[in-house]
């Protein structure tokens, strides 16, 4: 492997060269955790690399009284992180798949997705409400959650509820939940809360019929230099085959749909031998509105896969070891479901959520 390029090189006592990684990352608890987890797996791949950690803070790290769909960047956790590949000041970025748009900026690809962890919803009760479920709650129970996604399907599910916002990081929300007497429950990625080690937490994880999960949610990613070779096929290893072909799908329905931050729209994937389904959906603010389908296609992970080959993002994911007819079919499901919601008037649908949103 070509270990040259604009990387640090330190001299080892022995005299031996050894190369440096710059790992960027957000500053919060969870995203250190998370990078500290890819470190390690990348420390027993390769001894001989130096892996350094460069934390900073992102426009939704700083601006924490705004509900993220309003603050309307698309890249609200990853600009800064991105700047700094860009300076070449860090050379590989950390993230939480969902917080990346489902179009990176020119230069850039997610090198690496690893094994998906739980990607559901959780519910974290008032500890006074403790062994009760979201069905059990007194009438009229405020729930928190930062998410249009959720709120959506939750005030459908569970109309008896009331749903309001809350911003901050994984230990702000829960430090909200316990010293106030504001909310009844909040609604959290169990994901986050399992890399927290606080999954004592979670009183109840929510299944598809009740909450359909993010784009990418309880899935890792490695953002890289799209020219940085060595650097790529360094992560490329740290690849899961089937987390990857669910995120390209999930991503390639996103993308079509134009849906962020900004609109409630939600999925669910499942690899079964050689088949991929996928089923999403899109909702309007209070849920009453809502388009709902499942579609699958074959996804054969052959094992004659042509490293060497030109290999071509998908929905910004470069993978050079899985077969990229595989993630080209996993892409076109993504985009067909896509179409086939917007053909039943998706379009309207996210519009108006999108003008509502913007108006409050």
């Amino acid at each position: 492997m070509d270990m040259s390029g604009n990387d640090t090189i330190s001299k080892e006592g022995n005299g031996k060269a050894s190369r440096v990684i710059r790992m960027g990352t957000r500053k919060s608890q969870l995203a250190r955790i998370q990078t500290d987890s890819v470190a390690g797996t990348l420390k027993q791949l390769y001894p001989d690399v130096h892996l350094e950690i460069v934390a900073m803070s992102t426009i939704g790290d700083k601006i924490l009284d705004t509900a993220l769909s309003k603050i309307g960047e698309k890249s609200l956790f990853t600009k800064e992180l991105e700047n700094a590949l860009e300076r070449n000041e860090v050379d590989i970025v950390v993230h939480s798949l969902k917080d990346l748009p489902t179009s990176l900026p020119p230069g850039f690809t997610i090198g690496a997705i690893l094994e998906r962890e739980n990607p559901h919803d959780a519910v974290v009760l008032h500890p006074k409400n403790a062994g009760l479920t979201l069905d059990s709650l007194p009438e009229k129970s405020v729930i928190g959650t930062s998410s249009l996604r959720r709120a959506a399907q939750l005030k459908k599910r569970f109309p008896q509820l009331e749903f309001e916002n809350i911003r901050g990081n994984l230990n702000t929300r829960l430090k909200k939940l316990d010293e106030k007497d504001d909310y009844a429950a909040i609604i959290l990625a169990a994901a986050g809360l399992k890399r927290m080690g606080w999954e004592s937490r979670i009183s109840q994880v929510l299944g598809p019929e009740d909450c359909m999960y993010a784009v990418g949610q309880g899935a890792l990613a490695v953002e890289v230099r799209a020219q940085d070779k060595d650097i790529l096929e360094m992560v490329s290893v740290l690849h899961h085959p089937h987390t990857v072909l669910r995120c390209i799908s999930e991503r390639a329905f996103l993308k079509q749909l134009e849906g962020g931050c900004s609109v409630p729209v939600a999925v669910h994937t499942e690899v079964k031998g050689s088949m991929l389904y996928l089923t999403g959906a899109v909702y309007s603010l209070d849920g009453a509105d809502c388009l709902k389908d499942t579609m699958q296609t074959c996804v054969e992970l052959d094992n004659k896969v042509n490293k060497s080959a030109p290999h071509s993002a998908n929905v910004g994911v470069t993978a050079c070891n899985i077969s990229s007819s595989a993630l080209e079919a996993a892409e076109k499901l993504g985009l067909d479901l896509a179409n086939v919601l917007l053909n039943k008037g998706a379009k309207d649908i996210l519009t108006t959520a999108r003008k509502l949103n913007d108006a409050r």
